[in-house]
């Protein structure tokens, strides 16, 4: 069910150098990469980590800058997903819709207790 957990950071550079290796161990890299985003994994190998910048330009603690992200089947699911999230008393933090060119289509939301998820699809 999770497809990738995301871990914020202050320094990208400083933090990937230490993901970099830990992923190396593991026998995976870099899939996506951004300047203020660096995913690791490999398809078919599991969930992923991603790491980035807290989207909100605040510091980055536990909470700001974790999230947990959900695999969906398709786009409409997440648009599911989403819409249920929100009926159960979750809040938008970006409606379904495509993000970047890759054809990564996602919508974030929070729990009730403000734990950030989203749901995705590739492709």
């Amino acid at each position: 069910m999770i497809g990738y957990v995301t871990l914020g950071t202050k320094d990208l550079k400083k933090a990937a150098e230490f993901y970099d290796k830990i992923a190396a161990e593991l026998g995976i890299g870099r899939f996506m990469e951004s300047d203020t985003f660096i995913a690791w994994g490999s398809a078919g190998g599991g969930a992923g980590l991603g790491l980035t910048k807290p989207f909100d330009g605040k510091p980055m603690s536990v909470g700001n800058g974790v999230m947990v992200a959900l695999a969906a089947k398709d786009k409409a699911q997440v648009d599911r997903i989403y819409k249920l999230a929100l009926s159960l008393g979750g809040t938008d933090e970006g409606p379904p819709g495509p993000r970047g060119e890759g054809g990564f289509y996602a919508a974030y939301f929070r729990d009730p207790e403000g734990n950030k998820l989203n749901a995705f699809v590739m492709g």
